[in-house]
C-alpha cells in the first residue's frame, strides 16, 4: 500500500484494516506516509494506531509503528481455518457428544467452533448463538438451525461482531452449551489476542449453563496478551490426540476436566 494508492475517502474501518494489513506486509508504517496517504490529521492517525494496537494488531512506535511479534499477530479467518484443521475437525467430532437436539449452543468467533457450526446439522433442531460471520453463513441454509446473530461493530480481520452491543446481547441470552476457544493456554490460563474478542467471549462464559474449551495442541505452544478465563472456570476442555502427555498431565493436576479426542 503506497502514496497515491488510495483513491476516494474511506470509512474509518476501511482505513484501520488497510493500516493492518500495511503493518503485516511491510512490519511498519510511517504516521507522516499514513497522513499523507488518508488526507487525514496526524491526531486520527495516532487513534486509528492506538486502537489498533489495543487489539494486538501492532506496537506504537516514534513516529509510526511496526508488528508485533509474531506469536502475538491475529491471522486471516482462511490462515486460521487451515492451522491444525485435521485437529480441529476430530475435536469438533467429539464435541457433538456433549450436544443435544433441541439446545441452545452458543459459537464463539473461534475457527474451532467453526468446525463444530459445519456439523451441527446432524443435531437439529438447534438454536445457534454467535458473533462469527462464518458461523452466520454456514448455517443460515441449515435445515433445523435457528440462528441468532450478536450485533455489533464488525472487524474484517476476525469476520466478528465486537463491541459494546454485541457483548451487552450476549450477556442477555442464556445458552445451554457455549462451545469456545483461544489463542494460547498458558500456566493454566486461556488468553487471546484481541480484548474485544475477550469481551464478548467473556459475556457468553457468564450465561452458559456449561463451558467447554476446544483446544487443539497448538493452543499450548502460544502465548497472547489478554486473559480470558482460567482452566478451572470451564466445565471441559477438549483437545487433540497430539496434545503432549506432560501437558495433559498438568492439566489435571491443576483440576481441569480434560477429555482427548479420538484419533
Amino acid at each position: 500500500m503506497g502514496v497515491g494508492q488510495v483513491s476516494g475517502a474511506v470509512s474509518q474501518q476501511q482505513r484501520r484494516e488497510r493500516i493492518r494489513q500495511a503493518v503485516l506486509a511491510d512490519g511498519t508504517v510511517r504516521i507522516e506516509r499514513l497522513v499523507e496517504e488518508y488526507g487525514v490529521s496526524g491526531m486520527t492517525i495516532h487513534r486509528d494506531l492506538d486502537v489498533l494496537e489495543r487489539q494486538g494488531w501492532l506496537r506504537k512506535v516514534r513516529g509510526g509503528a511496526t508488528s508485533t511479534p509474531g506469536s502475538l499477530l491475529p491471522r486471516s479467518v482462511g490462515a486460521r481455518r487451515s492451522d491444525a484443521a485435521e485437529a480441529k475437525s476430530r475435536i469438533a467430532r467429539h464435541a457433538l457428544r456433549h450436544l443435544s437436539p433441541g439446545q441452545v449452543v452458543a459459537l464463539d468467533d473461534s475457527t474451532s467452533g467453526l468446525a463444530v457450526a459445519e456439523r451441527l446439522g446432524e443435531l437439529a433442531p438447534l438454536t445457534v448463538v454467535t458473533n462469527f460471520l462464518p458461523v452466520i453463513n454456514r448455517l443460515r441454509e441449515e435445515d433445523g438451525v435457528h440462528v441468532i446473530g450478536l450485533g455489533g461493530d464488525f472487524h474484517p480481520g476476525y469476520d466478528a461482531f465486537f463491541g459494546l452491543h454485541a457483548a451487552e446481547m450476549a450477556g442477555a441470552l442464556r445458552s445451554d452449551v457455549l462451545l469456545l476457544s483461544a489463542t494460547a493456554v498458558v500456566d493454566g490460563h486461556c488468553l487471546h489476542r484481541s480484548l474485544e474478542s475477550v469481551q464478548v467471549k467473556r459475556a457468553l462464559m457468564r450465561t452458559a449453563a456449561t463451558r467447554v474449551l476446544l483446544a487443539d495442541r497448538s493452543k499450548f505452544e502460544r502465548r497472547a496478551v489478554h486473559e480470558l478465563a482460567p482452566l478451572t472456570e470451564f466445565d471441559l476442555v477438549v483437545v487433540d490426540p497430539a496434545t503432549p502427555r506432560p501437558v495433559l498431565d498438568e492439566l489435571r493436576e491443576r483440576g481441569v476436566a480434560v477429555e482427548v479426542a479420538e484419533a
